[in-house]
């Protein structure tokens, strides 16, 4: 593996544990601040917009700089994200490092992943962007555990310094271990946005909002569902995340090899997973044992789409990928505000904890609708 490779998972590492390590800290963050559980809750929508905005807009910023240069620059913003955060003074503070934090994720996946792929050997691209997505998912087994619990014991804003440091380890490591490849002088903002007049590429994006719509609608109230469905005791919620992670991480293991072989039928095998997982969870999460099976696999469906999606993407805008690539994460961060807020109107009706896995499962049958369609399109194509 080349250490290239090592340096983008470490990043990818930190933005996954600043990403999901917030969803346990809610209550001390709200204690500390004097606000409701409910307020601090904003501060996962303000990682996601930031996500949402950050993505095209630093990959706009960085589309005459080499993919090197851009990834230190946009790990430089993560750390003063995640600092801010640490020594935020209040709640709008807090609020603005959180966004300051989630602009760098988009455009440091999109580039990280084409810079993956281009040093691996021809037919194993789909290896090299999930042994970077590897380390996102990494994260939620040791790094957002870990957090979680350093920053009940001593406080979050240790959690927010630690994740400081995880980011300055990281851009040492891609100043120093990253080829540096200088930026193509046909490199443009109107050749990167032309990427997005291929059908295949819009279709994709679109599988990405609605799949991984489906895996948030649920993972967002895994720690209810297992306090009020699963009967356990709430210190055993991040235990619940941790397996999440687990599931995760083998998902993404599987998606590389397999990706290599066979994108979109891996996406395809992804989504009616998904689907099928989400259905068997809303009916057994009572049975404990049952629902920590369905809890480890629907990590694994649910991100076995990550690394066909990415590269698919790459694959269809391969004459400017960078921008494509990276609006694949706004587009898996609108999935998961939008997913998040359709679980909670199914749960706030009276449907019931599960009901949101339910409406994840719809979710999900609507992405492999998509995905389905944009295989025939990339069929036709071929075709042509």
């Amino acid at each position: 593996m080349p250490l290239a490779l090592l340096a983008l998972a470490i990043s990818a590492f930190g933005i996954g544990t600043t990403e999901f390590v917030i969803m346990g800290l809610l209550p001390d963050v709200a204690a500390d601040l004097h606000t409701s559980v409910l307020t601090a809750g904003n501060l996962v929508s303000a990682y996601a917009i930031g996500v949402v905005v950050g993505a095209p807009l630093l990959a706009v910023v960085g589309v005459r700089m080499s993919r090197k240069h851009l990834l230190i620059v946009v790990m430089g913003v993560f750390v003063a994200g995640n600092l801010l955060s640490a020594l935020a003074p209040d709640f709008g503070w807090l609020v603005a490092g959180r966004v300051i934090a989630g602009l760098p994720h988009g455009a440091f996946f999109g580039a990280g992943s084409v810079v993956a792929a281009s040093l691996a050997r021809e037919g194993r691209e789909g290896r090299a962007v999930a042994t970077v997505l590897l380390g996102l998912t990494f994260a939620n087994i040791v790094g957002v555990p870990a957090a979680t619990l350093l920053g009940q014991d001593v406080g979050w804003r240790a959690t927010f310094l630690v994740v400081t440091g995880i980011g300055v380890v990281a851009v040492s490591a891609l100043a120093a271990l990253v080829p540096y490849e200088p930026a193509r002088p046909q490199q443009s903002l109107g050749r990167e946005l032309r990427a997005f007049r291929d059908r295949r590429v819009l279709l994709v994006l679109a599988t990405a909002v609605f799949g991984f719509a489906g895996v948030f609608a649920t993972y967002a109230y895994l720690a209810s569902i297992a306090t009020h469905v699963m009967g356990l005791e709430e210190s055993s919620v991040v235990w619940v995340l941790a397996l999440c992670g687990v599931g995760m991480t083998i998902g993404v293991a599987a998606a590389g090899p397999l990706t290599d072989r066979a994108a979109l039928p891996t996406a395809y095998a992804g989504l009616g997973g998904l689907a099928a997982v989400l259905i068997a969870f809303a009916f057994t999460a009572h049975i404990t044992w049952v629902a920590m099976v369905m809890v480890v696999l629907l990590g694994a469906v649910g991100f076995l789409m990550t690394a066909p999606l990415q590269t698919m993407v790459i694959r269809f805008a391969s004459d400017a990928p960078t921008l494509a690539a990276a609006s694949n994460h706004s587009a898996f961060n609108l999935a998961n505000a939008g997913g998040v807020w359709l679980g909670g109107v199914a749960i706030a009706s009276g449907w019931g904890w599960t009901s949101c896995a339910l409406v994840g499962a719809c979710l999900a049958i609507v992405g492999l609708v998509i995905a389905l369609t944009a295989g025939q399109t990339a069929a036709r194509r071929a075709t042509a």
